[in-house]
């Protein structure tokens, strides 16, 4: 068994790819399930249907990776080629299987509008010299290929179908022949520094990690993921050795770290609601509704999400949430009254146990002086306090909506 670190290669085949027609979200998918399973990505390829291309990016995957694993190009029609090129590369010709038939006539018997045509049948022709793996939820069959100790595997470029392929059957098989070593990974993040900042701050921390624990930085609007990514042999080791390092990390950063798992935001405030039995509502002028929105896309949000208001005018928040006209005219909509009223009001208005509101100048107009544009005052309020902060983004419109969102959401996960 190789106990060493086992690479995979993933190669996606199909011109929709390169020219942008479709987004390759089966390497992503890919990634995720091996690395769990503590197999390491060399490289990820996107390649054109192109016979050339594919012999030049299989011979030099097969030079850095153990493992390669192809997606796509391997439909009835004439723009699939790979399962011919590699029958080329393999030097094989290919052979009609006839369980291959068998599985698509049983795939089509429950699909009664669906005729079984020749070019049907033509995936039932296979390479002679490769194990061929049934695909149960499509009619081209997952081709595995052994090369000088070396695994190739060709799966269909269909997401449902290749996910189905790769946990029932690709990764299993993998996990047999190959004793890949524990990958674990670690997510802190930090909010409040920048990713420099961090980085000075936690010098010394990083310094005295052991060699077989990596640290990433990966920031996002505002918020700073540090991830850890330890290999070892021993499992029992590896969490001992990298919950130790949290744990030194948490006596540095204290309160600037906002979560110990690799969770957004909008899930990890969701949760907390939810955990509480608590609803929120939401009173949005500079974000436009992009709160209520975050928070919506979590299933089940109706457990903890009242409703929103988006009071983009004077008019709305003077009519709606009740907020001073006096306010307004005197301190502007860009203020501590006017947000702490908003989220009061909308408090109020929605009969929630917890609220929070926005008001600023997302941009790229609208900026002065005193209130440049990325200005922006957020509150948040429950029955006992109401409190407020002012931000200052920067001058991109689209980064000040999605900066305030997060910012608003972290307070909201303070009042909690």
């Amino acid at each position: 068994m190789n106990t060493n670190r086992v690479k995979v290669e993933i190669i996606t085949i199909g011109d929709e790819i390169l020219i942008g027609q479709i987004v390759d979200t089966n390497s992503a998918w890919m990634a995720t399930e091996l690395n769990k399973c503590g197999f390491e990505l060399a490289q990820i390829t996107s390649i054109h249907d192109d016979e050339r291309h594919i012999i030049e990016s299989l011979d030099l995957a097969l030079g850095r990776a153990d493992i390669v694993l192809f997606t796509g190009g391997i439909g009835p029609t004439n723009d699939d080629i790979t399962k011919q090129t590699l029958a080329k590369y393999f030097d094989t010709r290919l052979v009609f299987d006839e369980s291959v038939l068998d599985n698509i006539k049983q795939l089509f018997s429950n699909r009664p509008n669906y005729g079984l045509n020749d070019l049907n049948r033509s995936q039932a022709m296979v390479p002679e010299n490769c194990t061929v793996i049934q695909n149960k939820v499509g009619t081209a069959p997952i081709t595995w290929f052994e090369k000088v100790g070396k695994v190739i595997v060709s799966m269909p470029g269909v997401p449902y179908e290749m996910k189905q392929a790769m946990s029932s059957e690709v990764i299993p098989r993998l996990q047999r022949r190959y004793n890949a070593p524990v990958l674990m990974h670690k997510t802190v993040q930090v909010y409040g520094y920048s990713e420099s900042a961090l980085a000075i701050k936690i010098a010394d921390w990083e310094k005295g990690l052991p060699a077989y624990i990596h640290l990433a930085y990966l920031p996002n609007s505002g918020v700073v993921k540090l991830r850890l990514s330890g290999q070892l042999d021993d499992v029992l080791a590896l969490q001992f050795s990298v919950n130790q390092q949290v744990d030194k990390l948490a006596q540095l950063l204290g309160k600037a770290i906002i979560a110990y798992e690799d969770i957004s935001i909008p899930n990890l405030v969701g949760s907390l609601l939810k955990s509480k039995g608590l609803m929120v509502a939401t009173a949005e002028s500079c974000t436009g509704g992009n709160i209520a929105h975050e928070l919506t896309l979590i299933p089940g949000s109706s457990e903890f999400f009242k409703g929103s208001v988006v009071a983009y005018s004077n008019d709305i928040k003077i009519g709606v949430l009740r907020v001073s006209s006096t306010d307004l005219e005197n301190d502007g909509a860009v203020s501590r009254s006017v947000v702490e009223h908003m989220a009061e009001g909308v408090r109020k208005l929605l009969r929630s146990d917890v609220s929070v509101a926005t008001s600023g100048i997302a941009g790229p107009s609208g900026g002065t002086a005193e209130k440049p544009v990325g200005t922006v005052w957020i509150a948040v309020s429950s029955e006992d306090k109401t409190i407020s902060r002012q931000f200052k983004f920067g001058s991109l419109r689209e980064q000040n909506i999605i900066r305030a969102t997060q910012a608003a959401l972290l307070m909201l996960k303070e009042i909690l």
